[in-house]
């Protein structure tokens, strides 16, 4: 290697990869269609990043998109189409900052102003990419960056790409002029980007005044890491200082192990009357570019080389959106498991009011006070139970009011329940999901209470529950002559007993606290059944009808618990995404090995040894 102050370049051949198959591997790739095709295997990863959504506001869902964004585009706009076509011509992306001198020195290649060059920033407003007549034809069918327009005449839009021919440019060689890398406008930087991954060569043009700016070392690390192929070029150097600027640049290109990238030093100069520098300046880059041109088994070095490290860095970039994924999955369920939290938490509150007695106070117990008796009753019960049957049946045939009204008052303090559990879910789903970063994202103010018509599907559910009660003693009852004797009066009173005894206890055993509450009620419910059932039986309705109660109150609060779950599901992705995205990263580096990309021996041509600066 010449130093800077040698000659007008340093040159060098761009690296060929190291040999990554196996010994007996195959010098082409296969090109059938298949799982374990290299083709059949990037189509399979195409189809895996395509289908994984990123939905969920974490700190990796956004760089996740875009670098899902980036793969997707490299896998068409290059990958795909360039193992399809190994011997398709050299595309060279030029590259570089704003106001580097990009299009002016295209031009001065081709020997033709095809691209626009002036002071007015951003200048090249659509990619423009130039090719021997010869080659049109390649490039203009689409499989080469198939998501731009192709068009023969400049264009403002930047997802046209314009087609031009120059006679001068060698076949097999095609120089595409990229929007700045620094564009103040964001989707030319993001066209920028597009199109050097889907380069077989980088060429990279900078200024003495700009040659160390981060946002061109940060492509050119990025470059590196794929593999790609990369010459230099430093423009516009003043005469005093090339020997200086030219020694700097080499040693940062070295700290990047980016040493082994030719790079061709322009003086400061003029341009003639096309717009177009002396060829004496570039007569070092167009020699360079012209053996390259002349020599099949140098292009293939390069397509080979930029291609096999495009290949081998999918492997950790698939990985890193497979972490996404699975934090994605991750996320849902901490969000899923807040809300049933929840939820479960109101499902117990309700279960612990059937078990303390609570709901026997107010209403409900001087409803069924009235509907059984009075204090004195309850105070001479045990005397006279033998007497009960009759005295209920009596109570219940000439006073059908007060069953209505106990029914009623059960209905009233189960509502209340549910209706204050429902509350206090609802708030406490919508706490822990403000508290964490997805779920803020996902929340409604509407969600902090709960749906609207809640209570009008609570009071629905307790009447079902109340008729499912009937339903059970009258079951239960078929073969009692009781049932038989009392009719439909029968079934009620029991049925209204059952209901108390469900609010009382779940053994039906009451105790010293809920024969305080229900002053006495408690006892009276669990003699008047097993008066008319017997102790197992009592034992039997009670504890079915307290299961069935309960199962009822699970679905209406799952109703209420899938406002949110639903929310979680539909940005959920698939909860193998992850794992569905390694499998064919790892079926790709199989094929890429298998396939021999790598194994080729051509050489690139070294650079011009002689030249000004």
């Amino acid at each position: 290697m010449t130093t800077p102050g040698d000659s007008a370049t340093r040159s060098g051949a761009p690296a060929v990869a190291a040999r990554t198959g196996p010994p007996d591997a195959a010098e082409e790739p296969s090109v059938t269609p298949g799982d374990d095709s290299l083709p059949g295997a990037l189509s399979g990863l195409r189809a895996a990043i395509g289908a994984t959504r990123y939905p969920l506001a974490l700190p990796s869902a956004n760089s996740a998109r875009q670098a899902a964004n980036a793969l997707t585009d490299q896998l068409d706009d290059y990958l795909l189409p360039r193992l399809a076509r190994l011997d398709a011509p050299l595309l060279v992306v030029v590259g570089g900052s704003t106001g580097a001198g990009k299009s002016t020195l295209v031009n001065s290649l081709v020997k033709a102003r095809i691209s626009a060059a002036g002071v007015l920033r951003p200048t090249t407003r659509s990619p423009v990419l130039v090719c021997n007549p010869a080659d049109a034809t390649w490039f203009r069918q689409g499989d080469l960056l198939p998501g731009l327009t192709r068009t023969t005449e400049p264009s403002d839009d930047p997802r046209s790409l314009h087609l031009v021919t120059a006679p001068a440019l060698p076949p097999g060689l095609a120089f595409l002029d990229a929007p700045d890398i620094d564009s103040v406008v964001d989707a030319n930087r993001a066209l920028a980007s597009q199109l050097l991954a889907a380069a077989d060569l980088w060429l990279f043009v900078t200024t003495a005044a700009r040659y160390a700016d981060a946002v061109p070392w940060e492509l050119l690390r990025s470059a590196r890491a794929r593999g790609a192929v990369i010459a230099m070029v430093l423009d516009r150097v003043p005469a005093e200082a090339s020997d200086e600027i030219a020694a700097h640049l080499t040693e940062m290109l070295a700290a990047q192990d980016l040493d082994r990238a030719p790079l061709f030093v322009l003086p400061e100069t003029w341009v003639d009357g096309q717009g177009l520098l002396p060829e004496g300046v570039t007569a070092p880059l167009a020699e360079w570019f012209a053996r390259l041109a002349a020599d099949a088994d140098a292009r293939a070095a390069v397509v080979r080389q930029t291609l096999d490290g495009a290949l081998a860095a999918l492997h950790p970039a698939v990985e890193e959106l497979a972490d996404a994924a699975d934090e994605q999955v991750t996320a849902a369920d901490a969000l899923d498991e807040r809300v049933r939290a929840a939820y479960r938490a109101s499902e117990r509150t309700v279960e612990q009011g059937l078990r303390d007695g609570r709901l026997l106070r107010g209403e409900v117990l001087a409803r069924w006070q009235e509907f059984v008796g009075t204090g004195e009753f309850f105070r001479t019960l045990e005397a006279r139970i033998g007497r009960l049957r009759d005295r209920l049946v009596a109570a219940v045939t000439g006073r059908p009011a007060p069953a209505a009204e106990l029914r009623n008052a059960i209905e009233s303090q189960l509502v209340t329940l549910l209706r204050g559990v429902a509350s206090e879910a609802a708030e406490s789903a919508y706490t822990g999901w403000k508290a964490h970063p997805a779920g803020a994202d996902l929340l409604d103010p509407a969600l902090a209470h709960p749906s609207g018509d809640l209570p009008e599907r609570a009071e629905r559910m307790v009447r079902d529950w109340q008729r499912a009660v009937l339903d059970l003693v009258r079951v239960e009852g078929a073969d009692k002559r009781f049932v038989a004797r009392t009719a439909a009066y029968a079934v009620n009173a029991t049925g209204l007993a059952v209901m108390i005894a469900v609010f009382a206890s779940t053994a039906f055993i009451p105790t010293g606290l809920e024969v305080a509450t229900g002053a006495g009620t408690t006892v009276a419910a669990q003699a008047v059944l097993q008066a008319i059932f017997g102790d197992q039986a009592v034992r039997t309705l009670a504890a079915k009808a307290r299961v069935d109660l309960l199962a009822r109150v699970r679905t209406l609060l799952d109703a209420e618990a899938d406002r949110f779950l639903t929310r979680t599901a539909d940005a959920r992705p698939a909860e193998a995404a992850g794992e569905t995205l390694r499998q064919a990263a790892r079926r790709v580096e199989l094929a890429r090995h298998r396939s021999g990309i790598a194994d080729h021996d051509g050489t690139v041509p070294a650079g011009d040894e002689k030249g000004s600066r």
